[in-house]
């Protein structure tokens, strides 16, 4: 069965949130979780937040439907403390370095 975020995965797009996902992740010291399966979910359902809206709201803390006044944007606020905390942010996209 096809995932939602399948058809924008190799866009132009996907590439580039991925690319700016990657530059967050060097920013902070963190690296990006090993699972791809994982990565590709997160990166595709931000690029299609990004497609709808022209911003990069966070897939996995969004209201449903999304709410461009309050929902939080990718990196949010609490994903240095998360990942301080867990070793990871919530969504499992930013993992600290070990």
């Amino acid at each position: 069965m096809a995932n939602p975020w399948d058809h924008v995965v190799g866009t132009e797009e996907y590439n580039t949130t991925l690319e700016k996902s990657l530059r967050t992740a060097e920013r902070g010291g963190y690296i990006l979780n090993p699972d791809s399966k994982r990565v590709e979910k997160v990166v595709g359902l931000m690029t299609m937040n990004f497609t709808a809206t022209g911003r990069y709201f966070c897939p996995c803390k969004q209201s449903h439907p999304l709410n461009t006044e309050t929902d939080e944007l990718c990196p949010c606020e609490g994903m240095q403390e998360e990942i301080k905390t867990n070793g990871k942010c919530f969504c499992r996209l930013f993992y600290k370095k070990i």
